[in-house]
């Protein structure tokens, strides 16, 4: 049986790049993407320069795919980034839909392009990179989490709509996870002198969380187990912490989730 077909974007490091070395040691056929790449095979697996941002690369991306293998089975949805921890008020419209720009409508481009070549195969996956920060709130990074609240809530819909089409949607929630995604941080383009101390203190408290956190292949393997489980979940928390915050956000109180989340960010008031 021919291996089944995989585009994963934002494969040149990190989670991507786990995801798809994950995928082609069990036997997936996996191209991976990102803005830089130069085309051919590179390590495990083949290579394709894609930028989400743009309509005419992502419809280039996925007819040279399609042209290639002649279907594609599994589309991962990895690309984005962050914005360095400041206040919802220090980024500017600009930059504002410069992160959703890539983050969300990176995933509806995505899906757009892929979507009708499922249907007309009857079967196909389709997993979203989110961030627990897609179920919690995040003081000091307001846009990047509402980003991954709009990936949520997309994806859900989406999984309704085309379930009946032989298509599952699912999204895979990492806390923090050991990349270089903070080194490609932008900085807030719009910097207020109100909160250069609390923008200073988060940034070195998120320094100090990502030097313990967990490594991207425990991610990968959330993927993994998504994209081959028969009757795939919706939603699926990688890593302890992911799982641990999961259970506390469906359990806990929310005045409970609000104090815990203060604390842990030392906010006062």
């Amino acid at each position: 049986m021919k291996s089944k077909t995989v585009l994963v974007t934002g494969a040149s490091s990190g989670i991507g790049e786990a995801t798809a070395q994950r995928l082609v040691m069990a036997g997936y056929k996996v191209y991976g993407t990102s803005r830089r790449a130069a085309k051919g095979r590179q390590g495990l697996f083949e290579r394709l320069p894609l930028d989400v941002t743009s309509d005419d690369s992502v419809e280039a991306t996925v007819k040279e795919v399609l042209r290639l293998e002649g279907r594609i089975d599994l589309l991962v949805n990895n690309a984005g980034f962050g914005i360095a921890p400041g206040a919802a008020e220090e980024s500017s419209m600009e930059q504002a839909r410069s992160i959703f720009e890539t983050n969300f409508f990176g995933i509806v481009r995505m899906t757009r392009a892929v979507v009708p070549h499922m249907r007309s195969q009857g079967s196909g996956r389709i997993i979203n990179i989110s961030s627990v920060l897609g179920f919690l709130p995040a003081p000091y990074m307001a846009l990047y989490s509402a980003t991954k609240h709009a990936v949520e809530g997309y994806s859900e819909s989406l999984d309704h709509e085309l379930r009946t089409r032989g298509i599952r949607v699912t999204v895979v929630e990492p806390a923090y996870t050991k990349t270089r995604f903070d080194a490609n941080f932008l900085e807030p383009d719009s910097k207020l002198e109100e909160y250069r101390e609390v923008r200073a203190a988060l940034g070195n408290h998120m320094k100090k969380v990502l030097a313990t956190a967990e490594e991207p292949g425990v991610v990968a393997d959330v993927v993994l187990e998504a994209a081959s489980a028969q009757s795939p979940k919706l939603r699926y928390a990688a890593g302890a912490l992911a799982r641990r915050l999961r259970l506390l956000r469906r359990f806990a109180p929310a005045g409970l989730m609000d104090t815990g989340i203060r604390k842990d960010l030392r906010l006062t008031g």
